[in-house]
């Protein structure tokens, strides 16, 4: 049978997940730190589901239960390592889930930004090997374990740098720590390897040497981009690995037609579709699941997370849209927040310092300024004047605001809910209302203005 109509060998994932991470300086696992508004174990987690992996181990030790209570993916198989004593002990903890005839894929938590095409390439480079490594070549090698190849260019072992003599130390080829084994043969050599080397650790790379010594060939693929290699030991590398996945992903959006005024203050954190003619000014954040039509401007420093725009939507400056669904050519801000559950129907208009919460707002209606509304159903047509409050809270329970189309609310007006605005009403500026007003009718409540003759304005007392 040839290689090409070899049927694949099912592929398991280890991830190692276990280390205290001291150099963060944090309560918080390393593995737990956010990248792009997610765990960096769990982008790990989602690259290994995108291959297709029969299983997921993730090799859990330092802060366990913060770990498990974050990660709550029901599918994860979890194997504890309560005293770290290196990735080859790490592993040996994940051996009863290691299937001999599968291949065995070990990542790493604190590496986030490993494509999964890289992945793929690695796994076809081993081919009919027992093993295969990712590796890169850097131009300072500082740190990394050294691949070792003879006259024939085949690798012969790793070398971490604290074992490495002068010579070794010169070699520019360095080990990622990730690869790819057979299952039987990584059960074989975990039995095998030793902790005799200067951290007193069970190194998982010593496999390499003793695959060589049983007369097997190691592959390799080598990274060209090596960022994707990169682990996080302190906060300075947690915020250079954000610039770099923060790029990757504005540089996806404008090779898909994207306006990115500055691709360097863009923040995706999440997934976002987006339409034809889209224009993100600076400092925005897109969070969560999102999608974006045709023909949107989105002001500086907004932030929508989790929420549909639809086409030709101006959202201007200092906005902040959580959860909710615009439709086509609203507009929006500056300085508006929409939280959970608001709806904008065509056409609708909420302004400046303007606050919605679980609101629908119908076709054509406009909060221009200066108001909250919030549990609401406001029909087409309507005008809330500045200053106007929906008053939905009594101290225990939430009441809906019904507002008829048509209906013109007067600035500086609250509206007592549970009440109803019957179509085509016009309630009076700097109104209470807390009974219902009636259709087509002018509704009111106004204290008569006086004026004290004779009065004189208080003075400061002399001391």
């Amino acid at each position: 049978m040839s290689q090409s109509s070899r049927p694949a060998k099912p592929l398991q994932v280890i991830i190692l997940a276990a280390g205290k991470g001291t150099r963060m300086y944090s309560s918080l696992p390393k593995v737990l730190h956010s990248l792009a508004g997610k765990p960096l174990v769990q982008h790990v987690i989602d690259s290994a589901r995108k291959l297709d992996a029969k299983d997921i181990t993730l090799v859990y030790g330092h802060g366990a239960e913060q770990v498990k209570n974050t990660i709550t993916d029901p599918q994860l198989n979890w194997c504890e390592q309560p005293e770290q004593l290196g990735t080859g002990h790490a592993v040996q903890q994940a051996e009863q889930f290691i299937d001999d005839k599968s291949n065995v894929l070990i990542l790493y938590g604190d590496v986030p930004l490993l494509s999964v095409a890289t992945l793929e390439k690695l796994i076809a480079a081993k081919q009919d090997q027992a093993l295969a490594l990712l590796t890169a070549i850097l131009d300072n090698p500082a740190g990394y374990g050294r691949i070792v190849r003879d006259s024939n260019n085949s690798i012969q072992k790793i070398v971490e740098e604290k074992d490495a003599t002068d010579e070794i130390r010169t070699i520019k080829e360095i080990n990622s720590g990730v690869m790819v084994v057979d299952g039987n043969r990584l059960k074989s050599w975990l039995h095998k390897i030793d902790n005799n080397n200067a951290q007193g650790e069970y190194y998982l790379t010593d496999l390499i040497e003793l695959a060589v010594q049983e007369g097997e060939t190691v592959n390799s693929f080598i990274v060209q981009d090596s960022k994707q290699i990169e682990g996080i030991n302190n906060k300075l590398q947690l915020a250079e690995l954000e610039r770099e996945y923060q790029r990757i992903q504005a540089e996806k959006l404008m090779t898909q037609g994207v306006t990115l005024r500055d691709p360097a203050r863009f923040d995706l954190r999440g997934q976002v579709k987006t339409g034809q003619d889209v224009v993100i000014d600076i400092n925005v954040i897109i969070d969560g699941d999102c999608s974006i039509g045709n023909n949107v401007s989105i002001g500086a420093n907004t932030v929508i997370k989790n929420s549909i725009i639809g086409d030709n939507v101006t959202i201007l400056e200092n906005c902040i849209i959580e959860q909710s669904v615009i439709g086509n050519a609203c507009n929006i801000g500056p300085f508006a927040r929409l939280r959970p559950d608001s709806e904008l129907e065509e056409n609708a208009k909420v302004g400046n310092f303007v606050e919605l919460k679980k609101a629908h707002i119908a076709k054509g209606s406009k909060v221009n300024h200066l108001s909250y509304i919030g549990d609401t159903l406001m029909g087409e047509n309507v005008n809330i004047g500045a200053g106007t409050i929906t008053c939905n809270y009594d101290g225990a329970n939430k009441h809906v605001t019904k507002i008829g189309d048509n209906a013109f609310i007067g600035s500086n007006t609250a509206l007592v809910a549970p009440i109803e605005i019957g179509a085509g009403a016009t309630i009076g500026a700097g109104s209470t209302l807390s009974k219902d007003a009636e259709p087509e009718k002018l509704t009111f409540t106004r204290a008569p203005q006086k004026i004290i003759n004779g009065w004189k304005r208080p003075v400061k007392c002399k001391k």
